[in-house]
């Protein structure tokens, strides 16, 4: 997902550069919403991760 945001920052910034202005904020309205989703979702898991969930626990017998 990271990976789209940054090709539609790069598109953005190319278009803009060209003078194309309806696409370079259409891009760059694209890469703010994948790169803000991107950030919800690396927090959930890193706060799965430190709670341990869906971790496999050894049992002992």
């Amino acid at each position: 997902m990271i990976k789209y945001a940054i090709i539609f920052a790069v598109i953005s910034l190319i278009a803009g550069a060209m003078g194309f202005g309806g696409v370079a904020a259409g891009a760059a309205g694209i890469a703010k919403i994948l790169f803000g989703l991107f950030l919800i979702l690396a927090v959930i898991f890193v706060v799965l991760a430190a709670l341990g969930v869906g971790a496999v626990k050894k049992v002992m017998k």
